[in-house]
C-alpha cells in the first residue's frame, strides 16, 4: 500500500521544509541587502502573490491528482511529457550533490561552535578557518557523508514514519531558534536602521534589475522545478483542502525568509558589517556579528543548529524524488533504493566537495564541479521544469481537469479564473523571462563570457 501523510499539518511542514532552506537564510538576506531592502521585499511579495502560488497550487494538484512519483504524474497523464518528470528526478539528483556538500560544511560550523572556535571577531581568522576547511579533503568528504547519512536515515523510513515525523521536530524548532536570534539582534544598539532599511521600502531604489532579483528569488525558493512539491503532493488524500495547503506552503516560506532577514540584517547593522558579503555572510561574516555580542556562541550554535535544520528538510524531500521513482516505476523496495542512491549521490557530490580547494580547477569554461552543478540545475534544469510545468498544466492537463481535482474534496475555487489566466499567460512569461537569463548566464560562464 502506498504511504500517505497522516496529516495535513505534516504535509505542510514537510512540503514547507522542502522549500524552506539554506536560500531562505543566507540568500534572501543578502539578496535584500544587495537590492534595496524594503524595495526588494516589497517586490517579492508581489511576485509570491502573481507567480509563486499560483505555481504551488498547480504542483500540488498534479502530484495529488494523479498519486505518482513526479516522473510518473507526467507519463499518466500524457506519456511524451514523461521526459519533465525525468527531468525533475535527475534535478533532484545534482543539487543534493553540491547541497550536501554545504550540509556538510554546516555540520562542522555547528560543531566548531560548539566547541569555541568561531568566537572571533577577525574577519581575516574566519576567512582562513573556511580557507582551511576547504583545503581539507577528509573533514570535507567526513562532514559531506554524515550529513548524507543523516538524509538517508530520514528517507529509508518513509513518508508518515520519516519525513513527516522529523518535519514536525524540526521545522517548529525552526521557528523557535530564528525568533530568539530576532529578539538577540533587534535589542542590540544600532538595530532600528536594519529594520528600517528591510521593512521601509525607498522606492527609488526600484529597477528592473532590483524586480529581477526579486523574481528569481521567489521562483528559486519555493524550489518548484526538481519535482518535489509534485512528488509530496501525490501522498495527499482527496479530501484534504489544496488551495489552503497551496497557499500556506509559500506563505510559511516567505514568512522564514522574512524572519531570517530580521534575525541577520539589524545584527550586521548594528555591529558595523557589511549586509552584502553573499556566501560568505553565513561562513564569515555572521560568526564575526554573533562574536560580537554578548552570549554571542550561544547565538551562534542556534544559528548553524537552525542552518542544519533547514537543509535537512530541502534534502530530505530532493532524495525523496529520486527514491520514488525507483520504488514506484522500477518497483523497488524503499529501503536499498534509498541507501543505493544516497550512496550515488554522495559519489557524485565528492568533486563539488572538493572543487573550493584541492580541485579547485575549471572544468568548464569558467566553472569548477561546485559551479557546474549550481549552475546547470538552478540555470538549466530547474528553471526548464518549472517553464514546462506550467505549458503542462495551462495547455495540456487544461486548467479545467484541475480545477475539477482542487474542488473535488467539496470546495469552491473562487479564483479559478484568475488562476486560470495567471497559469496559461502570466506565469509562463514571467518564468520565460527567468529561462531566457539562466541561460544566457550558463552560455557566458561556458564561454568565458563576462
Amino acid at each position: 500500500m502506498r504511504d500517505k501523510w497522516s496529516s495535513n499539518l505534516g504535509f505542510i511542514l514537510a512540503a514547507s521544509g522542502s522549500a524552506i532552506g539554506l536560500g531562505n537564510l543566507w540568500k534572501f538576506p543578502y539578496n535584500a541587502g544587495a537590492n534595496g531592502g524594503g524595495a526588494f521585499v516589497l517586490l517579492y511579495l508581489l511576485f509570491l502573490i502573481l507567480i509563486g502560488i499560483p505555481l504551488m497550487i498547480s504542483a500540488i494538484t498534479l502530484g495529488r491528482k494523479t498519486q505518482l512519483s513526479v516522473f510518473g504524474a507526467y507519463k499518466s497523464i500524457n506519456p511524451k511529457w514523461s521526459f519533465v518528470g525525468g527531468l525533475g528526478v535527475i534535478c533532484g539528483f545534482i543539487i543534493l550533490a553540491f547541497y550536501s556538500t554545504v550540509g556538510g560544511w554546516v555540520i562542522y560550523y555547528l560543531k566548531t561552535a560548539i566547541l569555541g572556535g568561531l568566537n572571533s571577531t577577525d574577519p581575516i581568522f574566519l576567512g582562513n578557518l573556511f580557507g582551511n576547511l576547504m583545503n581539507s579533503p577528509v573533514e570535507l568528504l567526513l562532514y559531506q557523508f554524515i550529513f548524507m547519512l543523516i538524509t538517508m536515515f530520514i528517507v529509508l523510513k518513509g513518508i508518515s514514519n520519516g519525513i513527516e515525523k522529523a518535519s514536525k521536530i524540526m521545522m517548529p524548532s525552526l521557528f523557535i531558534i530564528i525568533i530568539i536570534i530576532i529578539i538577540r539582534s533587534i535589542t542590540l544598539n544600532g538595530s532600528l536602521v536594519g529594520i528600517e532599511f528591510l521593512f521601509i521600502p525607498d522606492f527609488s531604489k526600484i529597477n528592473m534589475d532590483v524586480a529581477m532579483n526579486a523574481l528569481g528569488q521567489v521562483f528559486f525558493s519555493i524550489s518548484i522545478g526538481m519535482g518535489t512539491i509534485v512528488t509530496y503532493g501525490s501522498y495527499l488524500d482527496k479530501k484534504d483542502n489544496l488551495l489552503t495547503t497551496s497557499s500556506m506552503i509559500p506563505l510559511l516560506d516567505t514568512l522564514i525568509a522574512i524572519l531570517a532577514g530580521l534575525a541577520i540584517l539589524p545584527a550586521v547593522f548594528a555591529l558595523g558589517f557589511e549586509p552584502t558579503e553573499g556566501p560568505g555572510l553565513m561562513f564569515i561574516t555572521l560568526p564575526a556579528v554573533f562574536s560580537s555580542m554578548p552570549l554571542g556562541n550561544l547565538f551562534c550554535i542556534l544559528f548553524f543548529l537552525l542552518v542544519l535544520f533547514a537543509a535537512l528538510t530541502s534534502s530530505i524531500s530532493m532524495l525523496e524524488v529520486a527514491v520514488s521513482y525507483f520504488v514506484e516505476e522500477k518497483k523497488k523496495k524503499r529501503v536499498p533504493s534509498t541507501v543505493i542512491i544516497g550512496i550515488i549521490i554522495f559519489l557524485l557530490g565528492i568533486p563539488a566537495s572538493l572543487s573550493l580547494g584541492t580541485w579547485s580547477f575549471k572544468v568548464l569554461g569558467t566553472l569548477n564541479f561546485f559551479d557546474l552543478y549550481d549552475k546547470l540545475t538552478a540555470n538549466i534544469l530547474l528553471t526548464t521544469g518549472a517553464f514546462l510545468l506550467t505549458i503542462f498544466i495551462g495547455w495540456v492537463l487544461k486548467p479545467e481537469e484541475a480545477i475539477k481535482e482542487i474542488e473535488s474534496s467539496g470546495i469552491k475555487f473562487k479564483l479559478a479564473n484568475i488562476w486560470t489566466i495567471l497559469i496559461k499567460y502570466l506565469v509562463p512569461i514571467a518564468i520565460g523571462i527567468i529561462l531566457i537569463n539562466s541561460y544566457i548566464d550558463f552560455i557566458k560562464s561556458i564561454l568565458n563570457i563576462s
